[in-house]
């Protein structure tokens, strides 16, 4: 198998505020804990401090690639005031990263927010894309010899907690809905079905990510997307004309945005299917994830097919993986995904990497048991201790996908 060219990304992703601890400037970190059942991020994996070794594990296994986070929230405490400490801590990282001959993919923004942003209405308050992109101009000193630059993280689901959010406020909620624990079938954590997400809810989000790109444009030579979650959804019978509307609702109003980008992020887990009342929820089946979604591999290549039709830009592999505690399964689930992101190129998918989810199990906006790194972390010693996964990841990414004919 040659599909994979020799510039290839091959890498893991996390997330500042689920791994770095202590982002106490940050909206998340005064949202833990409010709701019954809602776990505390605390030291989180202590990574602000140990980035140097969990990159080192990346590079050693053999991944070319890490994407990973600039909290704003640490670099602009308060409105207008600028952390050069901060600042130089990231550049750090990305200096890091390239000392070990890794190539950084950066996150601008990954969920958490200023504290303060979020009291002045945060995504829904028509400041924000002013806002961000003040902060943007501030980052982009250190991103100067950066390849690749994601703006926003997931901005459909941003858009998806200002909706629960909102709802909150109304007393409507009275448990912790995690944005990414999407299960509603029987087991631990019980929660309804997640809303979809309101386009309106987007507007201001979309403008940040325009306006940001062109900022990014003219102070590096990064190439700018923003990362959109893609549930490869599929119409149940008499669902066809409700899965358009969920589909432009959820992922194709974010998609369309990104068009002029240099490139999208897909991140795709599962599949869903929507009938004629919408999103219908997993039903109960042994297979299922730890956070309840189907056990689905072939739902990544779907989501590359749909965002390559929609965006028509090339495509990152942001996000893909599974929630589970049987190594053995993670890598079956990501062979069978790379297999089919493999016939998807075939085909004629511009695909320039593939970003596992995630290199550290870590805290899930809410939740401590969903375990889907390549790497575990005893959460008092911080000990690392490499999965299996790591390495036969980073065996495809040393014969470049060809080893995923093999069994």
């Amino acid at each position: 198998m040659t599909t994979f060219g020799p510039d290839f990304l091959w890498g893991a992703s996390t997330a500042p505020h689920q791994i770095e601890g202590n982002n106490t400037n940050s909206d998340w970190w005064g949202r833990e804990g409010l709701f019954p059942g809602m776990e505390l991020s605390g030291d989180a994996n202590d990574s602000y401090h140990r980035y140097r070794e969990d990159m080192t594990l990346l590079a050693e296994a053999g991944l070319n690639s890490y994407r990973f986070g600039i909290e704003w929230a640490r670099i602009e405490p308060r409105p207008g005031v600028f952390s050069p400490a901060l600042l130089a801590h990231y550049r750090h990282m990305i200096d890091t990263a390239l000392e070990l001959g890794i190539k950084p993919v950066i996150t601008l923004h990954h969920f958490s927010s200023p504290r303060w942003f979020a009291e002045q209405g945060g995504w829904s308050a028509p400041t924000a894309p002013e806002l961000f992109s003040r902060y943007v101009e501030a980052v982009s000193s250190i991103l100067g010899d950066v390849g690749h630059v994601i703006t926003i993280n997931e901005p459909n689901m941003l858009a998806m907690m200002l909706n629960m959010e909102a709802a909150a406020s109304r007393g409507e909620l009275d448990i912790w809905q995690s944005p990414t624990v999407e299960n509603q079938g029987e087991n631990e954590y019980k929660q309804p079905p997640l809303p979809v997400p309101l386009p309106e809810d987007g507007k201001y989000v979309i403008e940040a990510h325009h306006l940001t790109r062109e900022v990014l444009h003219q102070r590096t030579g990064a190439q700018v997307g923003w990362s959109v979650a893609n549930q490869s959804f599929t119409a149940a019978p008499g669902g066809e004309e409700r899965l358009r509307q969920v589909r432009w609702n959820f992922e194709d109003l974010y998609l369309e945005a990104a068009k002029g980008d240099d490139f999208v992020g897909v991140q795709s887990y599962t599949s869903q299917q929507v009938d004629a009342n919408g999103l219908v929820p997993h039903p109960p089946h042994p297979d299922n994830t730890m956070i309840g979604t189907a056990y689905r591999p072939d739902a990544l290549a779907m989501a590359v097919r749909h965002a390559a039709h929609v965006a028509n830009v090339p495509i990152l592999v942001t996000e893909n993986g599974i929630a589970t505690p049987d190594d053995t399964r993670r890598i079956a689930y990501t062979r069978e995904a790379l297999q089919h992101l493999a016939t998807a190129m075939e085909d004629g998918a511009d695909v320039r990497g593939y970003l596992h989810w995630s290199l550290l199990d870590n805290y899930e906006w809410g939740h401590w048991e969903p375990k889907f790194g390549l790497i575990a972390v005893d959460r008092t010693t911080f000990e690392r201790k490499p999965k299996e996964s790591l390495g036969w990841l980073g065996n495809t990414a040393r014969s470049n996908g060809t080893t995923l004919t093999e069994n």
